[in-house]
């Protein structure tokens, strides 16, 4: 089988690039880019492709990351290979794709045994789960439950009275004599006798149909946690299959890169689309020249994926992989080095004994993170070094531009945070949006959660996601490009990008959104307005419109 694709169109004349493409945040070099038009002709051309990546109307497929590299045969010729992330159903190798590193799929692997195990312990507790007898005992033991609860509730009220009674006779004694003591005594240890006695009464009465429910979700319970341990084993087993190759003909471990860096290996490692492709150029003796990797198809729930838009490699699955196996070879520097704000001044826009108003430059971290150090925080520090343990009171994405808020003293920090805790601070944001939005106005409801897989990239997650709400509203159209007003009503990381271009919020990205979105000059998104409560308890208001 042929995995190396000659050029269609004349590639003549266009220079190569110094350096190999660095992954996780890149511009795709013009080699790159003819053959993922390419290859997405072939993709547009192949009906099982439209279908298997949801472009087909009435399907619930959604579409694939594919990657291409551009590499250099042994004849000096270059082409390109390509490849998909994942595997497709019952199907891992396919025409004009390079195979998996690993292929799982194999009919006489240990996969399709392990696999068919699994399958079958989840079907057993499924059937015991669904099971009649099963459901009908759950809805007795329910109910009897909550007719004892409401019996025990009722007599506990009434044991209430009875003690605030036997206080009052007490206080009102006059005299409080031994006797009355007594019989106080004997009547509490009567309430409480009693109490106990009815507890116990119902346990034992309902005793017999819930010990046959334990039963039943003992035996649940153990099929689940040994249906657990077998995944567990079958993933090891399967991570043990991988291994990479890097520009120096080196081999490692799935296992050992992970191990290496005290990480665990996420579900699917390995069999992203950059992986595979570098695995056959170094495994075929070709040299990789640049590489590019796009989303093809209908995009889901939870991640924004765009038709067509490219993505740097995943960093959960991917960077520990790459990382070694781009070891030799030269990379592109990564711009996320590079400090874009260091020329960019912070604008001072109020200023009292407590706190300050800041209109943030875009580019600019809130504070200061991993490789850039310079931040609002950093440098408000050396100008109010008295101050360094209370400044930063909420944050801005470092690409956004606009409003901060920032303690000079602790009693201010606490009363500005509180807040914004409790969200009595009213905010706006100005945003370009990379299209049309028919509607005026409305509302987006997207619970958001961290992509474990991707970080900082953020998840719709209906799940295990935080509530988050925005209002929105149309200030204009421009350009094929909407001018919007965003009202965050809970301040989720990245909330407002991703619910202006996740599918379910208004599926169009932020105007240089390079996370969500296409990059450009700069991100279009500015904190305008803001209205909180001064420590001094009077009410403040400060907007600053957007330099685009």
């Amino acid at each position: 089988m042929t995995y190396f694709t000659p050029f269609k169109k004349s590639i003549v004349g266009i220079p190569l690039p110094k350096k190999f493409t660095f992954p996780f945040y890149y511009e795709p070099h013009l080699l790159a880019k003819i053959a993922s038009e390419e290859l997405q002709e072939y993709l547009d051309f192949s009906s099982i492709f439209k279908r298997r990546l949801g472009l087909l109307n009435n399907t619930h497929e959604i579409g694939k990351m594919f990657g291409v590299l551009v590499v250099k045969n042994s004849n000096g010729k270059l082409g390109y290979l390509s490849a998909f992330s994942g595997n497709l159903p019952n199907q891992s190798d396919l025409m004009h794709f390079v195979p998996p590193v690993y292929d799982i799929l194999q009919m006489d692997g240990f996969f399709s045994k392990e696999n068919a195990a699994l399958i079958a312990l989840s079907n057993d507790i499924t059937t015991l789960e669904m099971d009649s007898h099963y459901i009908t005992l759950q809805k007795i033991v329910a109910e009897n439950n909550k007719i004892a609860e409401n019996i025990i509730s009722v007599e506990k009220e009434k044991l209430k009275k009875r003690k605030l009674q036997r206080k009052l006779r007490k206080k009102n004694a006059s005299p409080f004599t031994e006797s009355l003591q007594i019989q106080l005594h004997n009547e509490s240890l009567h309430d409480t006798f009693y109490l106990r006695e009815l507890i116990c009464y119902y346990e034992d009465k309902f005793i017999s149909l819930q010990e046959k429910l334990n039963a039943l979700h003992l035996k649940i319970t153990r099929l689940k946690s040994l249906r657990n341990s077998k995944s567990n084993a079958l993933h090891r087993n399967i991570f043990s299959q991988y291994h990479f190759l890097n520009s120096d003909g080196k081999t490692k471990s799935l296992l050992s890169i992970f191990k290496d860096l005290n990480l665990e290996a996420p579900a699917g490692t390995g069999d992203c689309a950059a992986p595979k492709l570098l695995q056959f150029a170094f495994l075929n003796g070709l040299t990789p020249i640049a590489m590019a990797e796009f989303w093809w198809g209908k995009s889901g729930n939870a991640a924004i994926r765009k038709h067509g838009v490219f993505y740097p490699s995943c960093k959960g699955k991917c960077e520990p992989v790459l990382s070694y196996m781009l070891n030799g070879l030269v990379l592109d520097e990564n711009p996320l080095l590079k400090n874009l704000a260091k020329d960019k001044k912070i604008e001072f826009i109020f200023e009292d004994e407590q706190m300050l108003v800041i209109n943030k430059p875009t580019e600019l971290l809130s504070v200061p993170g991993k490789s850039i150090s310079d931040s609002v925080f950093s440098r408000l520090k050396e100008i109010y070094p008295e101050s360094e343990k209370h400044l930063i009171i909420h944050r801005l994405d470092m690409s956004t531009s606009g409003i901060m808020l920032i303690a000079k003293t602790k009693k201010a920090h606490q009363f500005l945070q509180n807040q914004f805790i409790n969200r009595s601070i009213t905010k706006r944001y100005i945003a370009l949006l990379d299209g049309l939005i028919l509607n005026n106005n409305g509302e987006i409801n997207l619970p958001l959660r961290v992509d474990l897989d991707d970080r900082p990239r953020q998840l719709v997650c209906f799940k295990h996601g935080k509530p988050a709400k925005t209002m929105w509203n149309v200030l204009g159209i421009q350009d094929q490009k909407t001018r919007i007003e965003f009202t965050p009503i809970t301040g989720r990381t990245h909330q407002l990008r991703v619910h202006a271009a996740h599918v379910l919020g208004l599926n169009t990205a932020i105007v240089g959104d390079d996370l969500y979105g296409n990059k450009a000059d700069r991100l279009y998104l500015h904190a305008e307005y803001i209205r909180f409560t001064h420590p001094n308890k009077k009410v403040m208001e400060f907007c600053i419109a957007p330099n685009f």
